[in-house]
């Protein structure tokens, strides 16, 4: 099964469609501008909200400063409902994933995905099953062996509960036939931490999240969630690139890809003008050396999508993560 995922096919076409039809923006910031990151420090959202104000800084692309605000509790509710407040202010910038669609639907918020101003989808992030450097599981399949043997005892490490990471978890078990005991932390960054310290067996986090502890030795990746290995690329450790780790299909866990989406929104009622604004210096910033570099280095696939295109591939995957959710039994409202 796919999930939160687009063949390229579909993407190039959305791509032909994306740029909005909107009049040259004459708005521009007038005040500091603050970055709304819907996660906790070090996590893979809290990463890319950096990347974006290191290359604005660097290319001068935003006439004012830009800091970045941490705000992901309630597994990111605190930074959508800040978001939400700040109506009419397009000095807010939030930085989200998927979980701008999937949390309305697990909990009962005040904003649905609909009052957010779309900005774009930058990115798409892969996922990796992760365990500590001198843990006993050489492969997927030796993990997914110990939680047949021990229902409920191996210990799953995500970011936040009923959202990205646990919905992966989910389809591992329903595709492998197996139960893990899930443990949510307020992010990926916690959870890579968690896991160096060998208090838990393993984790799902995306390659930015994990990468220093792959380097360092804490961590290492035993599969990644996609149909064929990543681009061939320098190595991240002495030995190894993200291109030796191998699929998880062909390590005995039928689950060929899954992906999540880099996303960026405004609060509501913002002026279009400032909508258009930011659509453009994120164009920008996608086209810098920095992004790039975060790109390779991460291993992510950079899409820029904006526009009627986001919007429907929203809804597109709103629908699909409903479905899941509903059969978990997760849906609130």
């Amino acid at each position: 099964m796919s999930f939160l995922t687009k063949t390229a096919a579909l993407f190039g076409t959305a791509l032909a469609l994306a740029t909005p039809a909107m009049a040259q923006s004459t708005w521009a910031p007038t005040r500091p501008v603050e970055f709304v990151v819907t996660s906790g420090a070090g996590g893979g959202t809290d990463v890319f909200a950096r990347t974006v104000q290191a290359a604005i800084t660097r290319h001068n692309l935003v006439p004012t400063s830009v800091i970045v605000s941490n705000k992901g509790g309630g597994s990111g509710v605190e930074g959508f409902v800040y978001g939400r407040g700040a109506q009419n202010d397009p000095h807010k910038v939030i930085f989200a994933t998927n979980n701008a669609w999937t949390l309305p639907m697990v909990v009962r918020t005040n904003w649905q995905l609909r009052d957010l101003t779309p900005v774009a989808i930058m990115a798409f992030d892969e996922f990796m099953l992760w365990v500590k450097q001198d843990s006993p599981f050489t492969s997927a399949a030796d993990l997914i062996a110990a939680a047949r043997a021990r229902p409920g005892d191996v210990r799953m490490g995500g970011s936040q509960t009923r959202d990205t990471d646990q919905t992966l978890t989910v389809l591992i078990q329903r595709a492998s036939n197996v139960r893990f005991n899930y443990i949510p932390f307020r992010g990926g960054g916690e959870a890579g931490v968690q896991l160096a310290g060998g208090h838990i067996e393993a984790n799902t986090n995306n390659p930015s999240e994990s990468i220093g502890g792959w380097r360092g030795g804490q961590v290492r990746p035993l599969c990644v969630f996609r149909r064929e290995p990543l681009p061939a690329g320098a190595r991240v450790t002495e030995a190894q690139a993200w291109s030796d780790v191998a699929t998880c299909a062909s390590q005995g866990i039928p689950l060929e890809e899954f992906r999540m989406p880099r996303t960026i929104f405004l609060p509501p009622g913002v002026p279009a003008a400032a909508q258009a604004y930011w659509v453009g210096v994120m164009r920008r910033v996608s086209e810098t050396p920095e992004w790039q570099d975060y790109i390779l280095r991460t291993s992510q696939s950079g899409q820029f999508i904006t526009g009627d295109a986001m919007v429907q591939a929203m809804a597109q995957e709103e629908r699909e993560t409903r479905a899941i959710f509903a059969a978990e039994g997760w849906v609130a409202n």
